[in-house]
């Protein structure tokens, strides 16, 4: 058995805090959750490229007896994501001995910084409508959702040819969410059945016209009178998230770094002490960047 050392506590606390901290996050992303998730332990810096490939197209030939196969030159697509957003939430705890006696006050100081990662990686994912350019946006601003609406959106996703092994999505803002559980024929149990009554006394919309629906907080909205609100209808392989690991700190610095990591998705923490106050700093921090992918795989849901 190894003996106890300052090093060791400080490390064993880092790795309880790293292990609170990702589950939280993956709890609060909704896009973060739906999209495709390119993670590598590699050490990358911010401003660096990572490139992403993309299947490519292929057709298929007839083969005449006695013939010979057609040989094909596929190019592999390539999306180049740039790791340009360092996100960090940071926050001090006086008496860290305290924290760790009570695992509940260690959850109080670190849902807050998680949260906060997790709007940001939501906002940035979702501020990607505007370069959804190959399928012209369906609806239009100010104006409720309807039917037809989210109709047009799933046959523009299938003219697209996205697979039909790939869920296809719909996230909406609260507003346009409310107006799809007023749609009658979603929302009563006589049109619907059972989901229809999901969404009449539970509230969850579920699925409909083929799209798992989620509503977010951080729909993009722009302009005033009417108010755009830029809603999302996609397959995974529209949109990228990148991320890759944050070097540790250099040895001798007085703070200790520990990753955790869970389903395409890392994050780092940091403890260091301060002097000026007589506390831990604890930093949870991401190294990431967001694309588009696949631009036929997406399409602007205009409310």
């Amino acid at each position: 058995m190894g003996a106890i050392t300052t090093a060791n506590v400080a490390n064993a606390i880092v790795k309880l805090v790293a292990a609170d901290a990702l589950p939280a996050l993956m709890g609060n992303l909704v896009m973060g959750n739906l999209v495709n998730r390119n993670y590598e332990p590699a050490l990358a810096q911010a401003g660096d490229t990572v490139n992403v490939p993309i299947p490519p197209s292929l057709s298929a030939n007839n083969l005449a007896e006695g013939g010979a196969v057609t040989a094909q030159n596929p190019s592999l697509g390539n999306a180049q994501i740039v790791l340009n957003t360092h996100a960090e939430a940071t926050f001090q705890i006086p008496d860290v001995t305290k924290v760790l006696a009570v695992p509940e006050l260690l959850r109080l100081y670190m849902e807050p910084a998680v949260i906060a990662l997790a709007e940001r990686i939501e906002s940035d994912l979702l501020s990607l409508y505007s370069q959804f350019t190959a399928n012209a946006s369906v609806g239009a601003p100010g104006t409720p959702i309807t039917e037809s609406v989210v109709d047009t959106a799933e046959t523009t996703l299938f003219n697209a040819k996205v697979p039909p092994s790939q869920s296809k999505y719909l996230v909406v803002d609260g507003d346009t969410y409310s107006q799809l559980r007023q749609i009658q024929r979603f929302s009563e149990f006589q049109t619907a059945g059972e989901a229809g009554l999901r969404a009449l006394v539970e509230g969850t919309v579920g699925k409909i016209k083929d799209f798992f629906v989620f509503r977010s907080q951080f729909v993009a909205k722009t302009g005033s009178a009417p108010v755009s609100t830029h809603n999302l209808a996609f397959a995974r392989d529209a949109i990228g998230l990148v991320i890759r690991r944050l070097p540790q700190p250099l040895p001798g610095t007085g703070a200790v770094a520990e990753y955790a990591e869970l389903g395409n998705f890392g994050i780092r923490v940091v403890m260091s002490y301060q002097p000026d106050t007589l506390a831990q700093q604890f930093t949870v921090d991401v190294l990431y960047g967001v694309g588009v992918l696949r631009n036929e795989f997406g399409v602007e849901v205009l409310t």
